[in-house]
C-alpha cells in the first residue's frame, strides 16, 4: 500500500536527511503553471540544504513517498486530482484514484515510511464559530498520535488561533517557536499570541526530538512554528481589512463546511492582488529550508 521511492528509501537506510513535502499546494493551492514550478523549486531547496525531498501523493490508489518529475507533473496538471486527508487514504486506495495529500495525510504517510521531518505552509485548526459548527481540522487529532516534526508558519489566519493553540495543548502536541516567543499567523509574522517555548537552532529541535523518543510517551508530534520574515509578510492592516470582508462575504453567501477555507483563501488572494499568495510562498520556502536543516541535525543524532 505504501511505495517509497528508491532515493528516499536509500537515504533513510543510510540515515541521510529526508524532508516530507505535501502535494495539496501543487494540485489545489496554486494556479498552473506556477504550481509545478513551485513544486520543483521546493524540492530543489531541500537538495540545496543537503537533504532528500519526499513529496507525498496518491497515484492510481497507490500512496507514494517521494515522487519523480513525471509524477509531480501528474499531480500538477492532471484533471480530477482529489484532495485527500488521512481518513480518505483507504477509500482512495480501494477506488484506485489519484489525490494530493493534505497535512494530515502527508504526516501519516511520512511517519509510516520512517520520515521524521515535514515542511508545510500553515496547519489547519479550530474554525471560527466552533461552538456553533464544531468545525475542527483533522490535522490536530492526527498530530496528537503521530510522531513527526512539522515545520510550519503557524495556523492559517482565517482560523481561531487561540482556540487552536488551546486545542493543541489539550491534545498534548508540543509547540515551540523558532527564534521567536510569538506564534506566527501564516501570512503574518505574529498572530498576536505567545508560545511557551522557543528553540534557537536545528540542533535544539533535534534534541527535543531525541527527548521525545527517550521519554517514550504518547506518539505525538512536535510543531516548530517558524514565522515568515517581517519584510515578506502580508501588510497586517491589509490582512485585517480583507479578512474581515472575507468573513462577511462568506456569511452573506452562505458558504459552510469544507467550502469555507478555500473560499476565504481565494478571497484573500484576489483582494490583496496576490500579496497573500506571495507571503504564503515566502513562508513555505523558509519552512522547507529550516526543515532540511533540522533533518540534517536529526540525521547526525
Amino acid at each position: 500500500m505504501l511505495m517509497v521511492s528508491e532515493e528516499v528509501r536509500e537515504a533513510l537506510a543510510a540515515r541521510r536527511p529526508v524532508v516530507a513535502l505535501e502535494s495539496t499546494i501543487i494540485a489545489h493551492g496554486l494556479p498552473r503553471p506556477r504550481n509545478l514550478q513551485t513544486a520543483l523549486e521546493l524540492e530543489d531547496l531541500v537538495r540545496q540544504e543537503g537533504a532528500v525531498p519526499a513529496t507525498i501523493a496518491v497515484l492510481d490508489g497507490q500512496a507514494h513517498v517521494g515522487l519523480d518529475k513525471e509524477q509531480v507533473e501528474r499531480i500538477a496538471n492532471e484533471e480530477g486530482i482529489r484532495k485527500l486527508g488521512h481518513r480518505d487514504l483507504p477509500l482512495a486506495a480501494a477506488a484506485g484514484v489519484s489525490g494530493a495529500t493534505t497535512v494530515s495525510a502527508t504526516a501519516l504517510l511520512a511517519s509510516l515510511a520512517g520520515v521524521r521531518v515535514f515542511a508545510t505552509g500553515g496547519l489547519g485548526g479550530v474554525h471560527r464559530q466552533w461552538t456553533a459548527t464544531q468545525d475542527e481540522s483533522a490535522d490536530l487529532g492526527l498530530l496528537a498520535r503521530t510522531r513527526i516534526t512539522v515545520v510550519c508558519a503557524g495556523v492559517k489566519s482565517i482560523l481561531d488561533v487561540p482556540a487552536t493553540l488551546q486545542r493543541l495543548e489539550t491534545l498534548g502536541v508540543a509547540v515551540a517557536g523558532y527564534r521567536t516567543d510569538r506564534f506566527p499567523g501564516f501570512y503574518l509574522s505574529d498572530s498576536g499570541h505567545p508560545v511557551d517555548w522557543t528553540l534557537e537552532s536545528p540542533e535544539q529541535v533535534a534534541a527535543v526530538m531525541r527527548a521525545q523518543d527517550a521519554l517514550d510517551g504518547p506518539q505525538s508530534a512536535l510543531v516548530v512554528a517558524h514565522p515568515v520574515p517581517e519584510e515578506e509578510q502580508l501588510d497586517p492592516q491589509l490582512h485585517a481589512r480583507v479578512l474581515s470582508a472575507a468573513l462577511q462575504a462568506c456569511e452573506d453567501e452562505g458558504v459552510t463546511g469544507q467550502a469555507v477555507t478555500p473560499f476565504l483563501l481565494d478571497y484573500l488572494v484576489r483582494h490583496t492582488e496576490g500579496a497573500s499568495l506571495s507571503a504564503n510562498l515566502a513562508a513555505v520556502r523558509g519552512n522547507v529550508r529550516l526543515a532540511a536543516r533540522i533533518a540534517a541535525a536529526w540525521a547526525k543524532a
